[in-house]
């Protein structure tokens, strides 16, 4: 933690748009403070982008209070008590302190109530427990503050109870500690974990996608996954056997190797029957599973290569499964290659990326008499190919005489 929090605080307290908002929702027997995840990044000196904030009242009473003050006011989650509210493309979740009465593992039952300590404490670690009110005074009802300075990672109060009340807790606590600790995962939540991972067969594909992806790109997510995987936790989540040497070679790269795809094809591709498995099992985005798939498709075509340093193979992989599915899949294979080898394969890809663009279209086939229909296609691609094995000439008077060659074996 920072030693000058208390002036990050001051600063962050005096932002017009929060101030406006806290003198709606507070007074008048109400209260309002920020909790969560924008204050321990305030006391860590680290910015607090999503603020959310915890109030006494009641929904329909913040959003009357809201809509007062010129907020929008949008119903988020308001059979939970939440209420985004919104100015200037700014938005607050302000959510009515609750009490757990009833949970089955996935989702709790509450009621609304107006005890800061009782709803701080249904939090899952100590130090997302932390609360700040308008006058600048923390509220620690656990040991999150400590645990914060010692960049400790626990669960409030009994761990297997949190764990219970929400398995995904299993892969929050894991996540968490990739992000914000320090040293080995706290060997009370770590048991803990072990002992309820039958439940993560239980939550839905999209909440164990969100969690693993951050996790993923967290600054300790090499180390992290190494503890996941000594305790039985890792193959569950991914559905098969984690390349951890591979994933740690990269695990300290920023860039494009920090995104959360790559990343995870880096964990948890061997095959080309993976990247559909990894959808399927994580419900990726379509955005995702292509960026996967590419480099699977790229793997695919690179495999067996005994020397990657052929630009005119690398092409001929690139024109299926993409430029940069291909740069990927170099990272990875070349992950734990010694320095001269890796700046051989940098070098080939910064050609492959200087590669000119092929100008002839399908157009181009049609006009020297090959019918339309598959002819067209096949013309093409062996254009392409003639063009590649040439050295991808620029010029476009080379490219077309290639086009010729192919054109005359299409026609019929």
């Amino acid at each position: 933690m920072t030693g000058g929090h208390e002036h990050a605080i001051a600063r962050f307290l005096a932002e017009p748009i929060l101030v406006r908002l806290l003198d709606a929702l507070n007074g008048a027997g109400e209260e309002t403070r920020i909790v969560g995840g924008a204050v321990r990044n305030l006391l860590l000196g680290e910015p607090a982008d999503d603020v959310d904030l915890a109030t006494t009242a009641l929904p329909q009473e913040t959003i009357r209070r809201g809509r007062k003050a010129g907020f929008k006011a949008v119903p988020t989650g308001i059979e939970h008590g939440t209420v985004t509210l919104v100015l200037g493309g700014t938005s607050f979740e302000v959510t009515t302190l609750r009490r757990d009465v009833e949970t089955d593992g996935r989702r709790a039952k509450v009621l609304f109530g107006r005890d800061f300590a009782e709803d701080a404490l249904r939090r899952d670690f100590t130090i997302n427990a932390l609360g700040l009110d308008c006058g600048g005074k923390l509220h620690d009802y656990s040991t999150g503050l400590a645990d914060l300075a010692g960049r400790r990672v626990r669960f409030i109060g009994d761990a297997e109870t949190r764990i219970r009340e929400d398995y995904l807790r299993i892969l929050r606590f894991f996540r968490f500690h990739a992000r914000y600790g320090m040293g080995a995962p706290d060997a009370e939540g770590l048991r803990a974990c072990i002992a309820g991972r039958d439940g993560l067969a239980a939550l839905s594909r999209e909440r164990v996608r969100a969690e693993l992806m951050k996790l993923l790109v967290a600054p300790a997510a090499g180390a992290t996954l190494e503890a996941m995987a000594g305790a039985g936790l890792l193959m569950p989540v991914i559905g098969g056997v984690p390349h951890r040497s591979r994933f740690a070679a990269i695990a300290d790269e920023g860039g494009d190797r920090a995104d959360p795809a790559f990343r995870l094809a880096a964990l948890a591709l061997s095959v080309r029957e993976d990247a559909p498995r990894l959808r399927a099992r994580l419900r990726l985005s379509n955005e995702e599973f292509d960026r996967i798939d590419g480099i699977a498709l790229a793997l695919e075509g690179l495999a067996g290569q005994a020397k990657l340093s052929s630009l005119a193979r690398l092409r001929h992989v690139a024109d299926r499964a993409g430029s940069d599915a291909v740069a990927a899949a170099l990272a990875l294979l070349t992950a734990s290659a010694n320095d001269e080898t890796g700046r051989s394969v940098r070098d080939l890809v910064d050609q492959l990326g200087r590669t000119p663009a092929f100008l002839p279209r399908g157009q181009d086939v049609l006009a020297r008499g090959v019918p339309k229909g598959e002819r067209i296609g096949r013309a093409l691609a062996k254009a392409r190919r003639l063009w590649i094995e040439a050295g991808c000439p620029s010029d476009r008077a080379a490219q077309f005489e290639l086009l010729d060659v192919a054109s005359r074996e299409a026609l019929p």
